[in-house]
């Protein structure tokens, strides 16, 4: 290309050379005539006019590479925007699926205490229960716990024949209940206050076999002694209370089963 480039020739140089070549002529066309000169100038002509041509393909072939490289770039260029936008999105789509796998694992973990927390609610509803009854305390079943609360609301509130029935259906249950001794104690004082006698003394009487030692056994022979002085049977209520005077002397009942042989005397 520099050596096609050697034949460009500025203006100022083409009035030169020009100059230099009539000049020349003129000495030519001194030594061989018009003809000669003509000749000459018309083949420096058609050498510049082929420089030139030479030039402008040269300057359109650089134009074109350069158009060429041009159109490359900006096809790469496009390219690389493209795939930036392609990571963006991405990027935006991995970003969306990371926020939205953080919120199902929240939620999921949620769910899990809520289901945890369901289990050991249902789980607590069969463990034993810790309670204390008449002075004793013991382990129950909640279900035992339930019923026997139940019942002794009933008695409570003065309804005697609906506590009969609710503390009946206790001990039926639960008749390994370590609440069957207070159950059957009041479930005698139930059937009392309703002049069930004879079903009131078997349940003092069950009472006393099943637990001696319980700390409403003086009052359960206390009872039986009523019962025998409803029956008019004061015979047995004196050694009723004389048996509780022997078995427990130090209770208070003890006490007042002594003021009452006194009487029956």
């Amino acid at each position: 290309m520099s050596a096609m480039s050697s034949f460009h020739i500025r203006p100022a140089g083409l009035v030169l050379m020009l100059a230099c070549l009539g000049a020349g002529v003129s000495a030519h066309a001194a030594l061989f005539g018009d003809d000669e000169a003509r000749r000459a100038i018309l083949d420096l002509r058609q050498k510049l006019e082929q420089s030139q041509t030479v030039q402008k393909a040269l300057m359109d072939e650089s134009n074109q590479s350069q158009a060429q490289l041009n159109a490359q770039l900006r096809r790469s260029l496009l390219d690389l925007q493209m795939q930036i936008d392609a990571l963006k999105s991405d990027l935006s789509k991995s970003l969306g699926q990371q926020e939205r796998l953080a919120r199902d694992l929240s939620e999921l973990q949620l769910r899990q205490k809520d289901v945890l927390l369901s289990v050991d609610d249902r789980l607590k509803r069969f463990e034993p229960v810790k309670v204390t009854v008449d002075g004793r305390e013991f382990s129950v079943e909640p279900a035992e716990k339930r019923d026997f609360d139940q019942a002794m609301d009933v008695f409570r509130q003065g309804d005697f024949q609906a506590a009969q029935g609710a503390l009946t259906t206790f001990v039926t249950r639960h008749h390994s209940s370590a609440y069957l001794p207070s159950a059957l104690f009041w479930l005698g004082n139930a059937q009392y206050a309703t002049k069930s006698y004879k079903e009131s003394m078997a349940n003092f009487q069950k009472m006393l076999s099943l637990a001696p030692n319980h700390p409403r056994a003086p009052e359960s022979m206390l009872a039986i002694s009523n019962v025998q002085i409803e029956f008019k049977d004061l015979k047995a209520a004196r050694v009723t209370l004389t048996d509780l005077v022997k078995s427990y002397p130090n209770s208070e009942t003890a006490a007042t089963a002594r003021d009452r042989l006194s009487r029956l005397r």
